[in-house]
């Protein structure tokens, strides 16, 4: 919800390759989400060397954690107070389920935090991957669902798991292609192919991402 200023170094690379020029989108512009994701750089994935200790997190910001920020910011009733919510409903939307406990939901980092790490963030600073842990940026860096689905997901990519609320596939995967995007990580050829695939479906057109 959060939208600083940047310039898309991808999508003016891609087009410079099509021996097309083009100035940077707009902030806040929309654009078209396979082109967001051929933007990005195919790589395989790191092997080795990830540990959850190197993206530090919950941290606390705007006088919250990360984490009390998610819920307040995704309750879908409830007033807030503080760092919490009082009387707050939650909707995960991976599966549908609603509960006025917010502890039986987790904040989710959409791409997760290990995939993460073998799409490029091995590479970076531990600052800057305590910035992607707690990115606060972007509204699909993070998300409250239920801890059964945050689970089931684990640290798997939509070649491996998708939510099993099929209503949920346009969000998810423009998402994740925004994250990635957002912060300039690889996808590998299985990922790329799975997410082209899946967005057959989908409106073609995704709100761009400021650059992190």
């Amino acid at each position: 919800m959060h939208r600083g200023s940047a310039v898309a170094f991808g999508l003016a690379s891609l087009l410079m390759t099509c021996g097309v020029f083009a100035v940077a989108p707009a902030q806040g512009s929309t654009q078209n989400v396979r082109t967001l994701l051929n933007s990005l750089p195919v790589s395989p994935e790191h092997q080795g060397g990830y540990d959850r200790s190197l993206f530090k997190h919950w941290i606390t910001q705007n006088g919250c954690t990360t984490r009390q920020d998610v819920l307040i910011r995704d309750a879908i009733s409830g007033k807030p107070s503080g760092c919490t919510v009082v009387d707050g409903r939650w909707y995960s939307t991976y599966d549908g389920v609603t509960t006025s406990s917010s502890r039986t939901f987790d904040i989710d980092h959409e791409v997760p935090l290990k995939e993460a790490w073998d799409s490029g963030a091995w590479r970076w600073t531990p600052e800057k991957r305590k910035a992607f842990a707690n990115d606060l940026g972007y509204v699909n860096s993070l998300i409250a669902v239920s801890a059964s689905s945050n689970r089931s997901k684990s640290d798997r990519d939509p070649a491996e798991w998708m939510p099993p609320n099929s209503s949920d596939t346009c969000r998810y995967l423009k998402a994740w292609v925004g994250v990635k995007y957002r912060w300039r990580l690889a996808v590998d050829s299985r990922e790329k192919s799975s997410i082209l695939g899946l967005l057959r479906n989908c409106p073609e057109q995704m709100q761009l991402p400021d650059l992190a």
